[in-house]
């Protein structure tokens, strides 16, 4: 079930994004940055309670967002979770009427299922790259920029 992040999600996300960042997949976000931003999460509950998914969509402008720090538990992918979860961060920027939301990505072809076209990363506002420069692959990104337009 996706639902809202509430604040008791907040150390299950952050094991769960960690998990990722290790393997330079993502990145890194603290506890603290987790816990300031809960309310752009979002997580896919598992039947026992458990988090097993999460994503967030990050406003950027009036007319932009990004979907970032998807990720689901290694036991749990291949079950449509981490579509669920783009889907309800898609809901939601419709609803609040943007236009374009997009993400950096290693999956391209994943979020080509749902829509979104590779773009050039250089289409991106340079407001957007002020989380890049805390990557260790900065300037050197090797991420696809994906956006899909409503």
């Amino acid at each position: 079930m996706v639902r809202r992040a509430r604040i008791p999600d907040a150390k299950a996300i952050h094991k769960l994004l960690i998990t990722y960042a290790k393997d330079g997949m993502m990145l890194s976000r603290s506890l603290s940055e987790i816990y300031e931003a809960i309310r752009d999460f979002y997580v896919f509950e598992g039947p026992d309670g458990t988090v097993v998914g999460t994503v967030c969509l990050h406003i950027c402008w009036e007319d932009l967002a990004e979907v970032r720090s998807l990720a689901v538990a290694e036991e749990s992918g291949g079950r449509g979770i981490g579509r669920q979860l783009v889907e309800k961060c898609l809901e939601e920027a419709r609803d609040l009427g943007l236009k374009r939301v997009f993400a950096l990505t290693y999956k391209p072809l994943f979020f080509q299922k749902l829509g979104f076209g590779e773009i050039e990363k250089a289409e991106l506002p340079h407001k957007i790259w002020s989380d890049c420069i805390k990557c260790a692959k900065f300037p050197e990104c090797d991420e696809t920029a994906v956006r899909i337009d409503f």
